[in-house]
């Protein structure tokens, strides 16, 4: 298992804290796979689903040969992450207007994100190589993940998040693990800037999307995924695009398991942003009309977005550090990009809320995307989907209240909600 840059194919030892190359290119981790092969993993990783009191009850150690074989099993810091729901409703599949829609509900992650799979495979890396100082950037769900597994391993965490268009339910969640929490003056990619310039002289081992090894621990939804449906996935993946290191590790983990003859085909994978934050969807478009070309990133310029504003806090990404490795995803999967206003996107929420699973407002992206993309006839109304909830419906309850008690279904809930009287209530 090594590092190598994305760019200019440079190795670097995994037991070295980078996240960059000296190009300034990204890393990514690569395996030996010499020797196993899906007809070796598939029992096995069915075999580990009876686990409970190993680190194999985990949904991302559970595939540990796919993830961080060297990484040994006292380093690793769990709360048995994964293990996530994938559900199929009739609401949330007649409002996308397919066949058959399954909903991967990430929210039920320990910290209530799909973070934790990045993050359990960051902080056990950087136990392993003796760091005691994780830090990370964040608009939310990263900073909640990193610090409740930081409090786990007896590790500090300091956090940097942006003193503005953020929930305030995550801070707080960040705060109660007990983070050292620094407010600032800027956005979401300054921040990134500043740890990519002083973390090293900081002592500081980096947690975000950068770090190569988050996105071998986020692969694993993935693999959850094909697991779950007997290793046949669906024509399409759909994802909201944040810093798009989900999209960047999903595509991994379909070439995983495309290589390892766990799927025949790969399914074609879309990237949902809010309209507020679209440079990456900006890119695509302008390069081949929403068709991402197979040409490499470095084909088109990629312009960030100055001012990122959608009430999607998780999506308010202007300049997403994963981008490079989403385009080659995008690439590979034949994949599309797409974007939703914000009031779409909590149309969208209410009706996976409704359905009994909830979310966030970034996660509804997904369904609100993929009903976007059926409208327009780029996904037939024949084929399948799967979408990633990415965060818990309790992560923003301000978006519940503007929703129902201050947005256009106000009067629909006061009228709804009745008053009564106790004392001579007969039935309710």
């Amino acid at each position: 298992m090594n590092a190598v840059c994305i760019q200019c194919q440079s190795l670097f030892a995994i037991e070295s804290m980078r996240y960059l190359c000296d190009c300034g290119g990204l890393l990514e981790i690569t395996h030996n796979y010499d020797g196993l092969d899906a007809e070796y993993l598939k029992p096995l990783f069915a075999s580990r689903l009876s686990e409970r009191n190993s680190i194999y009850a985990s949904g991302v150690w559970r595939y540990k040969e796919l993830i961080a074989p060297e990484i040994p099993d006292h380093a690793i810091v769990s709360k048995n992450e994964g293990n996530t729901g994938l559900y199929e409703t009739i609401q949330t599949t007649q409002y996308a207007g397919i066949r058959r829609l399954w909903l991967k509900a990430q929210s039920e992650n320990p910290s209530g994100s799909f973070k934790d799979n990045g993050m359990t495979a960051a902080v056990s890396h950087a136990r392993y190589l003796g760091c005691s100082r994780l830090a990370c950037t964040s608009t939310g769900n990263t900073s909640s993940s990193l610090s409740m597994y930081a409090a786990i391993a007896g590790l500090d965490a300091v956090v940097l998040v942006p003193n503005s268009d953020i929930s305030p339910n995550k801070v707080l969640q960040t705060l109660a693990y007990g983070a050292d929490v620094c407010s600032f003056s800027g956005t979401y990619d300054d921040g990134i800037r500043f740890l990519e310039e002083h973390a090293n002289r900081l002592g500081l081992y980096v947690c975000n999307s950068i770090n190569p090894m988050r996105i071998e621990g986020q692969k694993s939804i993935i693999f959850e995924i094909a697991q779950d449906l007997g290793w046949v996935l669906p024509d399409w993946i759909i994802v909201p695009g944040g810093a798009l290191s989900n999209a960047s590790a999903l595509g991994k983990g379909l070439q995983d398991l495309y290589t390892l003859g766990f799927i025949e085909k790969l399914p074609q994978v879309a990237v949902v942003q809010a309209e507020g934050a679209q440079s990456f969807h900006r890119m695509i478009e302008a390069a081949s009309g929403n068709k991402c070309p197979a040409a490499g990133a470095a084909s088109m310029p990629f312009v960030p977005e100055p001012n990122p504003q959608t009430r999607a806090s998780a999506l308010n990404i202007g300049s997403p550090p994963s981008w490079p490795k989403a385009w080659r995803m995008l690439s590979q999967t034949n994949g599309v990009s797409v974007t939703v206003s914000d009031a779409e996107i909590l149309e969208a929420k209410a009706v996976i809320d409704r359905s009994g699973i909830g979310c966030e407002p970034a996660s509804a992206a997904a369904l609100a995307g993929l009903r976007k993309l059926v409208s327009q006839g780029v996904i037939h109304r024949e084929q399948t989907a799967a979408g990633i909830l990415t965060g818990h419906l309790l992560k923003d309850t301000e978006a519940i209240k503007e929703y129902h008690q201050d947005g256009r279904w106000g009067d629909l809930l006061r009228n709804e909600v009745r008053t009564i009287h106790l004392q001579t209530a007969g039935s309710i």
